[in-house]
């Protein structure tokens, strides 16, 4: 066997080996995440939850004059995810903040890192597993909320299509696993549960709640740049226009867990368990 043939094979051996790796340790972040049954009972009570409120909103939409509630302010497009980011989205922060400080609570963090010596590879596949449980449910929600609340309204007012509307329904289904990440970011950064879960209320609800009180136009001005106000920007039929396209408004909830796992990944490296 020549020299390049060598190098060759041991590159194909090491790629090899780093797939199996990754695999595993993917493996590995399941198994913990699904061998815990109040995972199970929180997000199936909070899907019931979610679509029940959906369909009271809607049936409540329908039997006001005009089809509308709250005196004209509630379309039935937004109407559709009151539910959803109500019930749904902060529970599901609430898990992803627990995927990590629960290990710290525990100690078995320390058997993690015994497992898996590099910390950022244990926070990438935390962040892959959880974020696609909820990238899943969180479209499942949505899609299944949209739909709920269209037919409810169809009765009377009539609902509307999917076709004029799939990237707003898409876009609120990415709300929640961005939340879930900048949630499990947060806990990595903080390791005590409940500082962490306070501190992703305050970036899901009490961020977007505070600009609602400033003056004109630092409300618009700052708000644009909150999770709250993005996410009503991308599901509003008629976006406001002191705010973000609907376009970088979606950017807006993407670089939230983006900003928080990238300043977890910093902190994971530097602190000692």
């Amino acid at each position: 066997m020549t020299a390049s043939q060598i190098i060759t094979a041991q590159a194909r051996g090491t790629a090899t080996s780093r797939a199996v790796r990754a695999r595993d340790v993917l493996s590995f972040e399941w198994t913990k995440l699904r061998s815990v049954r109040s995972n199970y009972l929180t997000l199936s009570i909070v899907a019931v939850v979610s679509v029940g409120v959906t369909a009271i909103v809607a049936h409540s939409i329908s039997s006001a004059p005009g089809g509308r509630a709250g005196g004209n302010t509630l379309s039935p497009l937004t109407a559709s995810f009151l539910g959803y980011a109500e019930y749904a989205i902060l529970p599901a922060a609430i898990l992803g903040v627990l995927a990590f400080t629960s290990e710290f609570s525990t100690g078995l963090i320390r058997m993690t890192l015994v497992a898996v010596p590099r910390r950022r590879t244990v926070l990438a596949a935390k962040a892959a597993v959880v974020g696609a449980i909820a990238l899943l449910a969180g479209e499942l929600l949505a899609f299944a909320s949209f739909f709920l609340a269209q037919a409810v309204l169809t009765g009377r007012h009539g609902g509307l299509s999917l076709s004029g509307h799939v990237g707003a329904v898409l876009a609120a289904g990415v709300l929640m696993p961005a939340c879930v990440l900048a949630g499990l970011g947060l806990g990595a950064i903080i390791r005590h549960t409940a500082g962490a879960i306070a501190a992703t209320v305050g970036v899901i609800y009490l961020l977007p709640a505070a600009c609602l009180f400033l003056p004109s136009p630092w409300r618009d001005d700052l708000g644009r740049f909150t999770l709250g106000f993005a996410a009503y920007q991308v599901t509003s039929p008629h976006p406001h226009p002191g705010l973000l396209a609907p376009a970088l408004s979606v950017l807006v909830i993407l670089a939230w867990p983006a900003a928080s796992l990238l300043a977890a990944a910093l902190v994971l490296a530097r602190l000692d368990v």
